[in-house]
C-alpha cells in the first residue's frame, strides 16, 4: 500500500511539472536580429551582426522569392513558397510562434537570424543577464539561450531539402563562426 501511495503521488507531481516545464519553452519570446545589433555590433566585441548580415543565413527569406525557388515551389505543388511552411521552417526564424511571442523588431524578412540558432532572446536580451550567463551565475537554458549543435543545423541542412546538395558540419560552424573575443 506505501508503494502505491508513492507511486501515486509521484504520478501527481509529474502531472503537474511536465505542463510547466511545457509552459517555460513557450514564455521566451523572439526580439529580431535589430535588437541582437545593440550589443553585438562593434569590432571589438566580434561584429557578429555584420558577419550575419553578410552570411546566406540572414537572406534565406529573400531567397523564397527568388525565381529558382518560385519554379522548386510549383514542381512540390506549393504556390507562394514565401507563404508555406514547408519553405518557411527552414527560411524564418521564429515562423511557426504564436504572434504573442514577436517582439516589435522581429521581422520575416531577418530570415534565418540569430535566434534560429541560439533561441528566442526575450529573456537573455540584457547585458546584465549575458554577463550573469559568462560569470556562471545563470544557466542559459534557463533564459532560452541555446548553444547551437550539429543536430539544430540538421535540422534544416539535410536531404529533405529540394535544394540540399552536402552539409558538412564542421565546415559549415567554422565558416559562420562569429566568438565574443576573450577580454
Amino acid at each position: 500500500m506505501k508503494l502505491f501511495k508513492l507511486f501515486l503521488a509521484s504520478v501527481m507531481i509529474l502531472a503537474f511539472a511536465i505542463p510547466a516545464f511545457a509552459q517555460d519553452a513557450a514564455k521566451f519570446g523572439y526580439i529580431g536580429a535589430t535588437k541582437c545589433k545593440t550589443c553585438h555590433q562593434k569590432d571589438a566585441d566580434g561584429a557578429q551582426f555584420s558577419k550575419w548580415l553578410d552570411s546566406k543565413h540572414s537572406k534565406a527569406y529573400e531567397t523564397l522569392a527568388s525565381e529558382e525557388a518560385k519554379k522548386i515551389a510549383k514542381e512540390k505543388g506549393i504556390a507562394d513558397p514565401q507563404k508555406a511552411k514547408e519553405c518557411i521552417k527552414c527560411h524564418v526564424t521564429g515562423y511557426d510562434a504564436d504572434a504573442s511571442l514577436l517582439g516589435p523588431k522581429y521581422a520575416v524578412e531577418e530570415g534565418v537570424s540569430c535566434e534560429s540558432c541560439h533561441g528566442p532572446g526575450s529573456e537573455y536580451k540584457s547585458k546584465k543577464t549575458m554577463k550573469a550567463i559568462s560569470a556562471g551565475e545563470i544557466e542559459p537554458a534557463s533564459v532560452g539561450l541555446v548553444k547551437p549543435d550539429k543536430k539544430l543545423c540538421l535540422g534544416c541542412h539535410n536531404d529533405e531539402s529540394p535544394t540540399f546538395v552536402s552539409f558538412n558540419y564542421e565546415e559549415a560552424k567554422e565558416k559562420i563562426a562569429h566568438p565574443v573575443p576573450k577580454q
